[in-house]
């Protein structure tokens, strides 16, 4: 699974032409959105 899951981010990464950096912070943005959404809809 974890080898799947290298070669999937790989792919993604060279299709769009992503740094690592780039990449670490769309994932960063991705989780701070999803908690507030969350927090807005289960915890407010």
């Amino acid at each position: 699974m974890l080898n799947w899951h290298k070669k999937q981010l790989e792919l993604v990464k060279e299709k769009l032409e992503l740094s690592y950096y780039s990449m670490m912070w769309i994932a960063y943005i991705k989780g701070l959105l999803f908690g507030l959404i969350m927090y807005h809809f289960f915890l407010v």
